[in-house]
């Protein structure tokens, strides 16, 4: 039987879009906030399938806090984009990840994932 374990953590960066369609987009901020679902098939002795504390720490490493993500990436950083880069990232450590949710805003986000 399996379990969709789910794991949301926010970060803060600032961004603009490279090629953006129309005007320029000016560099803005926002609160960003991720979402990793970890599929487990089976528990361990305690009952649990990750470690969320695990999880929650790993992400911490990985996020990049109050940057500037223009700086940090090689690809327009839109939410498409940042959500298949933590997505790769995730999977180095956690191969059974099913998706990841980027929101740039309470009601604007992106998921990516791989079939």
């Amino acid at each position: 039987m399996p379990w969709l374990l789910r794991i949301k953590r926010k970060f803060n960066a600032a961004h603009f879009l490279t090629n953006y369609h129309g005007k320029p987009e000016p560099l803005h901020g926002h609160t960003w906030t991720v979402e990793v679902y970890i599929r487990v098939d089976s528990l361990d002795e305690g009952g649990m399938g990750k470690d969320f504390v695990e999880v929650e720490n790993f992400l911490k490493e990985v996020l990049p806090d109050y940057t500037l993500l223009n700086d940090i990436f090689d690809f327009s950083p839109s939410a498409e984009n940042v959500a298949r880069w933590l997505y790769q990232k995730v999977k180095e450590r956690y191969p059974s990840v099913e998706k990841v949710v980027v929101w740039e805003t309470e009601n604007c986000g992106a998921e990516y994932f791989e079939v």
